[in-house]
């Protein structure tokens, strides 16, 4: 089922605002409440093809009426005629659907400033990157996270020491005094973040937390309007290691972190033991933009909330050559000057 939702006043389709946390239409301006819009066009799916490495299904346009073709796990997408929005609705309801998302904060317009000014800091940055027709190409998208709560308890043992030194006319004293030290440290974890997306580089979705989850709302398919999403890849029983692994990692070091006033500190036993106390389902936003250079992949991305970016940047070979000649003429007309002086 495709889902479109339309304005009150003019027809057009409204798409999920940024700035007014609302729905919005770009025709005429009219703005609706999320929780108040009502679904005014749908239309049902049809699978088209399965092969033996992807899956897509074919879903008409309830605007225009074309074809919109999409792979299993599309959300939220546009219409490659009209440019109108279109949300998958089969995709995330039932068992699949989110319990809470975090709408987008930054606009596109905010995430196009970021990305040039972002650009902006590598002088050696090519050209290609910064021209509008690529900054045009940005994104938003809604990618799927398991948002997991934890409680954890550590013990630690350790061997620790104190050095202290003391000089009695000329000679000096070295004293050290061994503890036996043991720490039984326990915490809640809530809302550790996984992302659930096989498309997007784990590495890169952890350096783009951390989100205010605060502003976590109830799932309504309104906030998706306007924007590209996907539901999950992965369950939560499959992503329960990474979870695991992060909360290892904190309950460690919160009783480490209690050990201190010592001249030496080495952990001689540790038992951590963790208890899963639930997994929610949630969409979390992100601008993107993908570019291949010279072969090479490279990938922009955008905190949709808090504007935090993550990336890398490509070198131009000819930038390099241009700053490289510019450096060893300004060395030679400096060493130039300071020859004339010396003669």
């Amino acid at each position: 089922m495709v889902r479109e939702y339309e304005c009150p006043n003019c027809g057009a389709a409204m798409v999920f605002d940024s700035k007014t946390q609302m729905l919005l239409c770009e025709h005429c301006g009219t703005t609706k409440a999320v929780a108040q819009a009502e679904v005014t066009r749908e239309e049902d799916r049809d699978i088209s093809h399965t092969g033996a490495e992807a899956s897509f299904k074919r879903y008409t346009c309830p605007s225009c009426g074309a074809e919109i073709l999409t792979d299993d796990h599309t959300a939220a997408t546009f219409c490659s005629f009209c440019g109108n929005p279109a949300l998958m609705e089969d995709r995330l309801s039932g068992e699949k659907t989110p319990a809470r998302i975090i709408p987008f904060k930054i606009t596109k317009e905010q995430a196009q400033n970021s990305y040039r000014a972002w650009c902006k800091r590598g002088l050696l940055t090519p050209r290609d990157f910064t021209v509008q027709s690529t900054i045009e190409k940005i994104t938003g998208m809604y990618v799927p996270f398991w948002l997991y709560d934890y409680s954890a308890r550590a013990r630690l043992k350790a061997n620790c020491t104190r050095v202290s030194r003391e000089r009695r006319g000329d000679m000096e004293y070295t004293h050290t005094d061994h503890y036996y030290v043991s720490r039984d440290v326990g915490d809640d974890f809530m809302g550790i973040p996984v992302d659930a997306s096989e498309k997007m580089p784990d590495d890169i979705m952890d350096k783009l937390e951390p989100f205010a989850y605060n502003e976590l709302r109830s799932f309504d398919m309104g906030y998706l309007s306007g924007f590209l999403a996907e539901k999950y890849n992965f369950d939560s029983e499959e992503l329960k290691k990474r979870a695991e692994n992060r909360v290892h990692q904190y309950i460690f070091k919160e009783a480490r972190d209690t050990i201190v006033g010592y001249s030496s500190t080495m952990i001689t036993a540790q038992d951590i033991r963790l208890r899963c106390q639930g997994a929610s389902y949630a969409m979390l936003p992100v601008w993107l933009l993908n570019y291949r250079y010279k072969g090479k992949d490279y990938l922009f991305t955008l905190n949709g909330q808090t504007g935090k970016i993550v990336g890398s940047l490509p070198i131009s070979k000819g930038k390099m050559a241009i700053w490289f000649a510019g450096v060893t003429a300004a060395m030679y007309l400096i060493l130039t000057v300071i020859g004339g002086f010396l003669v």
